[in-house]
């Protein structure tokens, strides 16, 4: 099952992940939400969309943008929509 990992902690895990361009995109009901804070920043993808991103907060550490989401994505990647992806040293295992 496809985790994502961040300061030795599980952040997200699920079977049912998306793989679009290489990245897992997790369900949000897979998300351990209590690492998560919403950030203000915003990214446009020209086939995508515009993505939306979370910052990461483990113990007393913190991972700015770390990952993203796309609450509304153009109907190319309808499949994502509200899915979460990861970067910034977050490792997902397959």
């Amino acid at each position: 099952m496809p985790k994502a990992i961040w300061n030795n902690t599980v952040i997200a895990e699920s079977p049912a992940t998306e793989i679009v361009e290489g990245n897992h995109y997790f369900p949000p009901d897979s998300l351990h939400k209590q690492y998560f804070r919403d950030s203000g920043t915003q990214s446009v993808c020209p086939w995508k969309g515009t993505a939306s991103y979370y910052s990461l907060v483990v113990g007393d550490k913190e991972n700015r943008d770390a990952a993203w989401y796309y609450p509304a994505p153009k109907s190319a990647a309808a499949q994502i929509a509200g899915r979460v992806a990861f970067w910034k040293g977050v490792k997902v295992e397959a």
